[in-house]
């Protein structure tokens, strides 16, 4: 078996070459929208029932940023040099007639991506590849369903988010990014399970450590499983070589299969912090700006959006909150700073 190679920890000194950069000389080049705080799931990590339940007040339909608000935003980022825009949430595809603004933002110079938990996939796929969606990123913790449906907590199917998959990659969304939240006790022992039903697919599967998101989801360090244990278990039973990210700032660190069975990757936020190279901004539902995953404060642009404000007064609100960014959270991660109050992933998206 070839020897599993280690990732050296990655600089951001390969960001500061003129670009908009934030105080450690990254580069704003991500953009992630959430379109609704809504999800029809309840997973146990992200928006567990007991806090997201029948009486949670999720935000009303006039307080949400409309398409067309969005779709300005994202035209003033992509001149500020933002080349990705993620759609996230919540679960976007439950926000109605999402394709609409896919196809308001596919003419600008960014790549439209989605993150969904699959769920609404296989009616959507079509229609939003058809708008200009280029890639997708399908959620899936576990291939056992019940483990899956106690995870989703909603009582899903796992066979109905693999009909999902299955419809993003015939409608030409392949390959299909596959991200699996691994949780020590409670679905790690599908690790090996999951590598080998998408070996060979042309999919690429990747494992997330379970991360300390928001305020809500009760996490646990003992709870984590490193990623360095991930790619040990799946090593064990096929050689895994190291391979160089595709662009600057990936989050995922890569590994391809010394036999030829394709790549995963996995995302060490917990145990081997990328904020160095971080280059996202992250738009919540009602338009607040935020700079980090884990941000306490976001900063409202619907105030300037709904306020009559020019798109060269909404650029230089933005350039200066990113050239203003310090942000290390996953660096100095504690056991006294994860208690900290967060604002909950499923309001600016994973």
């Amino acid at each position: 078996m070839k020897k599993v190679i280690a990732i050296q920890p990655r600089t951001a000194a390969a960001f500061a070459g003129g670009r908009l950069a934030d105080t450690r000389g990254r580069e704003m080049r991500d953009l992630r929208i959430s379109v609704t705080d809504r999800c029809n799931f309840r997973c146990t990590y992200c928006m567990p029932r007991e806090v997201f339940d029948a009486s949670y007040r999720f935000l009303p339909h006039e307080a949400i940023l409309s398409f067309e608000e969005i779709a300005r935003l994202a035209r003033v980022f992509a001149g500020l040099g933002v080349q990705k825009i993620r759609l996230t949430g919540g679960e976007p595809l439950v926000r109605r007639d999402l394709h609409r603004l896919v196809a308001m933002l596919a003419g600008l110079p960014v790549e439209v991506t989605l993150t969904t938990n699959g769920s609404l996939l296989a009616k959507q796929a079509g229609a939003l590849a058809k708008a200009g969606l280029r890639r997708i990123t399908v959620s899936l913790d576990s291939l056992d369903d019940a483990t899956f449906r106690a995870m989703n907590d909603a009582e899903f199917p796992v066979a109905r988010v693999m009909e999902g998959i299955e419809a993003a990659a015939g409608a030409g969304l392949g390959p299909v990014k596959i991200n699996m939240v691994v949780k020590r006790g409670v679905n790690d022992g599908g690790i090996v399970a999951m590598a080998e039903r998408w070996r060979g697919t042309g999919h690429i599967l990747r494992f997330i450590e379970y991360m300390d998101v928001g305020s809500t989801n009760g996490w646990r360090m003992d709870e984590v499983v490193p990623s360095a244990e991930v790619i040990e278990r799946i090593a064990a039973r096929w050689p895994l070589e190291a391979i160089d990210p595709n662009y600057p700032g990936e989050v995922a660190e890569r590994w391809r299969y010394a036999d030829g069975a394709g790549e995963i990757g996995v995302i060490s936020s917990v145990t081997r912090a990328f904020c160095a190279t971080c280059t996202r901004m992250r738009l919540s539902t009602e338009g607040a700006l935020y700079t980090c995953l884990f941000a306490q404060h976001g900063h409202d642009l619907k105030r300037l959006v709904r306020g009559g404000a020019s798109d060269e007064a909404l650029r230089n609100e933005i350039a200066a909150v990113w050239q203003q960014r310090a942000d290390r959270y996953s660096e100095i991660r504690t056991s006294q700073t994860s208690p900290l109050r967060k604002v909950e992933m499923s309001y600016i998206g994973g």
